[in-house]
């Protein structure tokens, strides 16, 4: 057994089995969501269900996959955003301590990459006189664009996956060229850990892999896809509804807060805990863009007008939402750092302290609480007609709970009779006085 990397034993999402359903599984109900909310099909989903509009696709498949248009428009956007990683101005911060003693420095330049993209878009819409073709052309081949996604995501993680058996040019602390691997994803289970993800923090040179498609090609494209379905009906209609004004503002402002305080990324599980493997990958290029987006492509077929009342209303909840969501953030950021000696904790054996006071005391997850309802707004901003438009805030609720039992299993572990004493203190798991 490796003294640096200890072999796994306890499997997640039900072993084999259940990650075989999940590769699968998901991929096809991307593209299901997309034959849900197209074109042909932009109807009340439950009044009007048509299983052979789901099922008939305006190309072949086969056609689809070997579109080299679409693969070299998306190759391009990947590659590019790429180097504008490692090549942006922006400041260095190191992550969290790794098995071995040493931490990873990061490049934080969001800001560069964010002013860059603006600069590009604002600059074609003058000279294309608002036509934008780049993103008329994502908008018609948002299908196309899915599938492609979903392959290269295959494609990506097994490289990676091959890529953490390579040893490390420099011997680590153990004297070792071994690279560190995740703590759930070494079985020895090649198509188990292949999803999990093998290596904790795969880098090929400065551009460290897992961070990079957490906050750029994925986030950044589901922005885009929104601007598309925006500027579709501004063309359509030659004016924007008020719904799609609004959701376009509420989830910039959250693709804004992930990728300009991207340093935030480096002590969540996604990054201190979790692999890089189809899991992540197919998440964060796939999953993110093209499920997150439904709502404006909805939008963009079906002219939803709010009202002045219901606008306020929803914004309110997001205000709500937002704030739980940046304050219980931040205050747990600044604790950590000793800004905040003043609030109540736990001292425990392992040295660390454990936050019981203020917003860390009415729950566990406030955070998490906050994430829910402001993702809630993004759902209402949409209406009532069709059910696939609430599907973020059901996956996004299911997906804060399981990351909640997975801190928490993490916790008793790690902490012991210490997270005995911590639940005493704050019960509550996410939402205050309910769960």
């Amino acid at each position: 057994m490796s003294q640096l990397n200890p072999k796994t034993t306890h499997k997640e999402f039900g072993g084999l089995s259940g990650v075989l359903l999940i590769t699968f599984g998901l991929p096809t109900l991307l593209i299901v969501f997309h034959q849900l909310i197209n074109e042909n099909y932009q109807t009340n989903l439950i009044a009007d269900f048509d299983l052979d509009k789901i099922l008939t696709f305006k190309r072949p498949l086969l056609e689809i996959v070997t579109d080299g248009k679409i693969w070299t428009f998306y190759l391009i956007w990947f590659v590019s955003l790429a180097i504008l990683d490692v090549t942006l101005p922006g400041y260095y911060k190191n992550g969290v301590e790794l098995r071995d003693g040493s931490k990873l420095n990061y490049l934080i330049n969001g800001i560069s990459i964010v002013s860059f993209l603006v600069i590009l878009l604002a600059s074609r819409f003058i000279i294309t006189d608002g036509q934008l073709p780049e993103l008329r052309f994502l908008y018609s081949n948002v299908l196309e664009f899915t599938i492609i996604s979903i392959l290269f995501s295959f494609i990506f993680s097994i490289f990676v996956y091959i890529y953490s058996f390579i040893p490390l040019i420099k011997p680590n602390k153990f004297n070792t060229k071994e690279r560190i691997l995740a703590a759930g994803g070494n079985t020895g289970n090649t198509i188990y850990d292949w999803f999990i993800g093998r290596e904790l923090n795969p880098r090929i040179g400065p551009l460290d892999i897992k961070l990079f498609c957490e906050l750029r090609p994925g986030m950044l494209l589901w922005l885009l896809l929104n601007i598309s379905a925006l500027h579709h009906q501004w063309l359509e209609l030659g004016y924007v509804t008020d719904s799609m004004i609004l959701i376009n503002m509420l989830q910039a402002i959250y693709v804004f807060d992930g990728v300009l305080n991207e340093d935030g990324c480096l002590t969540m599980m996604d990054i201190t805990t979790d692999g890089f493997g189809f899991m992540l990958c197919f998440g964060d290029l796939s999953l993110v863009p093209f499920s997150y987006s439904i709502q404006s492509r909805y939008l963009s077929l079906n002219n939803v007008e709010l009202g002045l009342p219901l606008s306020i209303f929803i914004l309110g909840l997001g205000v709500v939402g937002f704030y739980i969501f940046k304050a219980s953030n931040n205050e747990k950021s600044n604790f950590r750092q000793g800004k905040l000696p003043n609030l109540k904790y736990i001292k425990t054996e392992r040295g660390t302290n454990l936050l019981v006071d203020s917003w860390w005391k009415v729950s566990q997850h406030p955070n998490y609480f906050g994430d829910w309802i402001y993702s809630l707004t993004w759902c209402l901003s949409t209406g009532f007609a069709n059910p696939i438009n609430y599907y973020y805030s059901i996956y996004f609720g299911a997906l804060l709970l399981h990351r909640q039992k997975r801190d928490e299993l993490k916790c008793q572990e790690k902490y012991g009779k210490d997270w005995e004493k911590y639940e005493k203190e704050v019960p509550y798991k996410i939402v205050p006085y309910i769960y």
